[in-house]
């Protein structure tokens, strides 16, 4: 199956990234494909590289960008909130790039499921 996740919390302040990563991992473990995670609103925020968690807590944006490196997975931020937030193409993870919501819809009609995790 192909999947879609569409993530619309930021992290940290949320589970909605913990569980979007974990499912991601799991469908990925389990045979099925991981088209793209499409952060949206506040998501966009876990696509910075400006985190800097402490060394005993998890990494969230280096999570995204490992999925991204070791699957495949297209790490997609909306511009429109990355805009609204500060967040530039300079800023982003390796593996991850700012578009449209045409990405979203596109992402929507070549996978089977689209995931939604977060308000």
């Amino acid at each position: 199956m192909r999947i879609g996740i569409l993530l619309k919390q930021g992290p940290y302040n949320h589970q909605a990234s913990d569980t979007a990563y974990k499912f991601a991992e799991a469908a990925i473990r389990k045979g099925h494909t991981v088209e793209a995670v499409f952060l949206y609103n506040d998501g966009v925020i876990n696509a910075t590289r400006l985190m800097d968690p402490p060394r005993d807590d998890r990494n969230i944006a280096e999570r995204w960008s490992e999925l991204n490196r070791r699957h495949g997975v297209e790490i997609l931020a909306c511009i429109a909130a990355s805009k609204r937030r500060g967040i530039s193409e300079d800023i982003m993870i390796k593996g991850s790039a700012i578009c449209g919501l045409g990405a979203l819809t596109e992402l929507a009609v070549r996978c089977d499921r689209i995931l939604t995790f977060g308000n």
